[in-house]
C-alpha cells in the first residue's frame, strides 16, 4: 500500500514565536467545535495541552486568536476571534502555497527512497 508523502509547513515569527499544523488544527477545532476542550479531543490531546496552545498564541499576537468564556457544558465555550481567523486563513493558504510550490521536487525525492516494502 503507497504512503502518502506530504510536507509540514512550520512558520517561526520571531525565536520563541511559531505556527504550525498543530496550532492551526487547535484554531480550527476552535472554529468548528465552539469549544477549547473539545478542539483538543479531536486531536487527542489534553484540555491543559489544548488551553496552553491557545494561551501561547493569544499571548503572541497584537490580539487574542480565541476568546473563551467560563461556565461549564451550558454556558462556556469559544470562538476564533477575527484576528484568529485570519491566522488561520493565512497559514491554511501558506501551507497550500508551499505544497504546491514543492510537490515535483517531493516526487522526485520519493522516487529516490529504497523500496521498504520488501
Amino acid at each position: 500500500m503507497p504512503s502518502k508523502t506530504q510536507s509540514r509547513l512550520r512558520i517561526v515569527l520571531e525565536p520563541d514565536i511559531a505556527i504550525g499544523p498543530g496550532k492551526a488544527d487547535i484554531l480550527e477545532g476552535v472554529r468548528d467545535t465552539g469549544s477549547i476542550a473539545a478542539a483538543g479531543r479531536r486531536m487527542g490531546m489534553s484540555y491543559k495541552r489544548a488551553w496552553l496552545l491557545v494561551e501561547t498564541m493569544n499571548a503572541c499576537f497584537k490580539e487574542p486568536l480565541v476568546a473563551a468564556s467560563r461556565g461549564g457544558k451550558s454556558h462556556g465555550g469559544a470562538v476564533l476571534t477575527p484576528v484568529g481567523e485570519e491566522v488561520l486563513r493565512r497559514y491554511r493558504r501558506m501551507e497550500a502555497l508551499s505544497a504546491k510550490a514543492i510537490a515535483a521536487e517531493l516526487r522526485g525525492l520519493k522516487r529516490l527512497l529504497s523500496d521498504m516494502s520488501n
